[in-house]
């Protein structure tokens, strides 16, 4: 049976810290997510399994000897020559796989105009067809439709190899994998199960973290009375001494006096000691409590004070058609009749290309309130929108930054470290955004495709936050998990129309 084996493994890129340090896995045939924080070492994990970096300690073993590996990064800029064989062969396997993802071979003639997931599909179609060993994936649903994602997990699902997904998409993680490898502070441990089994785990863990860290604390309150008594005794003593000293008569003895002088002396070492063993039992404690660190959770305080549009709708689209690129390109739906009410929560599903950035967009250009009270988060922001973003939060007052700032600290992001920079990544762009329209209390969030450049820590902690925002929320995402756990209502578009039902139905 193939394995793939990690003993006391270790990477550093130059002379900074340790990416990842003593990592040991042993992984056997079946599919493993990998996830973990932005940055914290998934994707050079992955590149070490591939052979791309070299340990810097430890080691690394792939059996059988000579065992193949293929690897299908994010990024599918070009049809390379193992897609090109996809399409010409005609053995029994390249037929199968094909069929199963709907790949034509025609298709490759326009490469260029083919969507992400089409590219996708060929992508991981060509490295299966190899029938590699050891089958590693960077993000394969990064910017696909649930048709795309559901094609893939089941021509992923008969792989019978040894693979590694990195991902951020749930619902494929517990759909094909048999085990959870989590990535945090240099360190790569493997959970059982899919992800949201390995994730109850860690929690359990955190949990008992968390219970120790309380009796920690306990015992460090009790230690620091202790300590207080004790020293108070001490001083008492002291004073006693020194009171005896001062009040010695003319008819007290010296043998009694040098007795009286022991006793007190022997009283004072032990309570000095006594005094000393406390002081050393809180330390100790003190410094075991401050090991413990715990995430940041956005509380409820953050949203004291709001006040929900007056307006009981804040969007309205009446219109026999809409029309992409601001109404100048083709028909994209037609016949819509749709409004958003302040209190709503909508999450829009359909394929790519479907139409729903137009109707985004043509909900916008239909709002009833202020343009200023309306978050609107695109796919994707650019430099100067990203350094305007920081400026724009370095110019609110005290106390509305620190709000703002608090829900930054919630999505994981540092603000001391935020706020001194000159551009913020994609991903620290995408949460101050949102961060900043929380903050600033307004009445809708209009978000498409938040979750670009979000690890799965970040949007776990989104849905949270989304989750106490007391106002009109419309999101357009391709993760059907961080959608109904954010909305109540499913806006489908697909095919000129746009089909209102429960998000219980789902996309």
């Amino acid at each position: 049976m193939s394995s793939l084996r990690a003993h006391r493994l270790s990477f550093c890129y130059s002379d900074a810290s340790p990416v990842l340090a003593g990592v040991d896995l042993c992984l056997t045939p079946g599919w493993y997510g990998i996830v973990g924080p932005n940055g914290a070492g998934k994707t050079t994990l992955l590149r070490l399994f591939a052979g791309d970096l070299a340990p810097d300690a430890g080691s690394l073993r792939l059996e059988p000897r000579g065992a193949a590996i293929a690897v299908c990064p994010q990024a599918v800029e070009h049809a390379d020559a193992a897609i090109g064989a996809l399409a010409e062969a005609e053995d029994g396997l390249a037929r199968r796989l094909r069929g199963e993802l709907h790949l034509d071979p025609a298709e490759l003639g326009r490469w260029a105009t083919l969507s992400p997931g089409e590219r996708k599909r060929w992508q991981i179609g060509a490295a299966l067809a190899a029938e590699p060993d050891l089958l590693l994936l960077d993000e394969p649903t990064n910017h696909i439709d649930a048709d795309a994602r559901a094609l893939l997990a089941g021509a992923l699902g008969g792989f019978q190899g040894i693979g590694a997904c990195v991902s951020h998409d749930r619902e494929l993680l517990d759909a094909l994998t048999v085990g959870t490898i989590r990535v945090e502070q240099a360190a790569a441990r493997l959970y059982p199960g899919g992800y949201s089994a390995a994730k109850e785990l860690w929690e359990a863990e955190a949990r008992g973290r968390e219970e120790a860290h309380q009796r920690l604390r306990a015992e460090e309150r009790h230690l620091r009375r202790r300590l207080g008594e004790e020293r108070r005794e001490q001083a008492s003593a002291d004073a006693e001494r020194s009171t005896g000293k001062r009040m010695k008569g003319p008819h007290d003895s010296d043998a009694r006096g040098m007795l009286a002088n022991y006793r007190v002396s022997t009283a004072e070492a032990r309570l000095s000691r006594t005094v000393g063993v406390t002081r050393r039992k809180l330390e100790k404690v003190s410094a075991e409590a401050g090991t413990f660190e715990f995430e940041k959770a956005v509380g409820r305080s953050v949203f004291v004070g709001y006040e929900r549009s007056p307006a009981p709708w804040l969007f309205v689209l009446d219109a026999p058609e809409v029309r992409a690129g601001g109404g100048d390109g083709p028909v994209m739906l037609r016949d819509v009749r749709l409004g958003v009410g302040r209190e709503d929560r909508i999450r829009i599903a359909g394929p790519n290309g479907g139409g729903k950035t137009t109707l985004v967009n043509a909900l916008l250009a239909s709002a009833r309130v202020p343009r200023e009270k309306v978050l609107y988060v695109p796919q994707e922001l650019g430099e100067a929108e990203e350094q305007a973003l920081i400026a724009a939060a370095r110019r609110l007052p005290p106390e509305e930054r620190g709000r703002v700032m608090s829900l930054v600290a919630a999505l994981g992001v540092e603000p001391g470290r935020l706020l001194a920079s000159a551009r913020p990544s994609p991903g620290e762009a995408r949460k101050l955004m949102i961060a900043l329209g929380l903050g600033q209390h307004a009445w809708a969030l209009v978000l498409d495709e938040p979750t670009n450049h979000l690890d799965l820590p970040s949007i776990e902690r989104l849905e949270r936050a989304l989750a106490d925002y007391p106002g009109a929320l419309l999101l357009v995402t391709h993760d059907r998990a961080f959608g109904r756990s954010c909305t109540s209502i499913l806006w489908t578009v697909a095919e000129g129309d746009v089909r209102v039902t429960s998000d219980d139905a789902g996309a």
